[in-house]
C-alpha cells in the first residue's frame, strides 16, 4: 500500500493555490491523475519523486517512509525507487539507446535488465542509435524502459503520450500496460485523455485546484450511471444528423469514425465536441455522456 498526504502552497494562474490531498494506492495498480491544467497533477508526482518540497506531508510506500515533515523524515530523489517519465524524453543527445539504459543502472546492478527491456520494449533494431535518430514514439519507448531499469517501486507518468498521434499512442498505451503487469509495478499516470483513462487505469483522481473532488474506477467517476454491456468504447461526437424521426450520430473512437442510430431523447443532453461512452446491451447500442 502506498500512502501519500500532501499540502503545499502552489503559484497557479489565478495565484496562489492550497494544495491539500490524501489518497491510498494499492500496490500493483495503475492509478490516474486527472484533471485541468494548473491543478496541483505534476507537483504531486514531483513531491512523490523528492523535487518538490511539501510543506507538510508524509508518503509511505509499502511501510518504508519516504517523508515525514512531523518527524524531520525526507528521503533524497536517488534515494526513493521511482522511475519517470517526462513528456519530453529527457534522453542524452550524446549516448545510443543502449548506452541510455546502461547510464541509468544503480551502481553493482546486474546489466542482465537493460538487455531484458530492450527485448520486451522491442529495442533491438535502435539500440546502436542516438535520440536524433529516433522518432517521438520510439524515444519515448527508450525513455520508457530507462525508467524501468532501476525497478522502480512506483512507475510515474507525467502526460508521457500527449505529443504523439493516435495510432503511436494506442501502442504505446499497450506497452505501458504490458510492462506494468509483467514488472509488477505501481503506476501513476497524469492524462488529460478520458478515452486513455478508462482503458488504462483501475483508478482515477480527479484533481480541481489543489484538491481530490473525485475518486473510482473511471467509467464510473466519468459516467453518471454504470453501464454494463458487451463492449464499451469512449470517443468524441463529431456530427449529429437528423434523418426522418431518429438521429445518426457520429463518433471519432481512436481514429475511426462509428455510426450510432439515437432518438430524439438520447440527444437532448449531448452535442458535437461532448466526450461519450458507446456501450452495446442486447445489440442495441447506448450513448452515456461523459461528465
Amino acid at each position: 500500500m502506498i500512502h501519500i498526504t500532501l499540502q503545499k502552497e502552489l503559484t497557479a494562474a489565478n495565484g496562489a493555490m492550497q494544495l491539500d490531498i490524501s489518497i491510498n494506492i494499492e500496490q500493483g495498480q495503475l492509478v490516474t491523475l486527472y484533471g485541468d491544467s494548473g491543478a496541483g497533477k505534476t507537483s504531486i508526482l514531483r513531491m512523490v519523486a523528492g523535487l518538490l518540497q511539501a510543506n507538510e506531508g508524509r508518503i509511505a510506500v509499502n511501510q518504508n517512509t519516504w517523508l515525514d515533515t512531523k518527524n524531520g523524515i525526507c528521503l533524497k530523489p536517488q534515494q526513493r525507487k521511482i522511475g519517470f517519465v517526462f513528456q519530453d524524453y529527457a534522453l542524452f543527445p550524446n549516448m545510443t539507446v543502449k548506452e541510455n539504459l546502461l547510464f541509468a543502472l544503480e551502481k553493482g546492478q546486474n546489466k542482465e535488465i537493460v538487455n531484458e527491456l530492450i527485448d520486451i520494449i522491442e529495442l533491438g533494431d535502435l539500440q546502436d542509435r542516438k535520440p536524433t535518430n529516433l522518432s517521438g514514439g520510439q524515444k519515448q519507448r527508450v525513455a520508457l524502459a530507462r525508467a524501468l531499469v532501476r525497478k522502480p517501486e512506483i512507475l510515474m507518468l507525467d502526460e508521457p503520450l500527449s505529443a504523439l498521434d493516435i495510432k503511436m499512442r494506442t501502442k504505446l498505451q499497450d506497452y505501458i500496460l504490458k510492462v506494468h503487469k509483467q514488472f509488477n509495478l505501481t503506476t501513476i499516470l497524469i492524462s488529460h485523455e478520458i478515452g486513455e483513462v478508462i482503458k488504462m487505469s483501475d483508478t482515477v483522481f480527479i484533481i480541481k485546484n489543489g484538491k481530490v473532488i473525485r475518486q473510482g474506477k473511471p467509467i464510473e467517476v466519468f459516467t453518471t450511471k454504470q453501464i454494463s454491456g458487451k463492449f464499451q468504447f469512449s470517443g468524441e461526437i463529431i456530427q449529429i444528423e437528423k434523418e426522418d424521426i431518429i438521429y445518426i450520430v457520429t463518433i471519432l473512437i481512436g481514429s475511426n469514425f462509428v455510426k450510432i442510430v439515437a432518438e430524439e431523447d438520447d440527444i437532448k443532453t449531448i452535442t458535437v465536441g461532448d466526450k461519450v461512452i458507446v456501450a452495446s446491451k442486447a445489440f442495441n447500442p447506448l450513448l452515456q455522456k461523459i461528465n
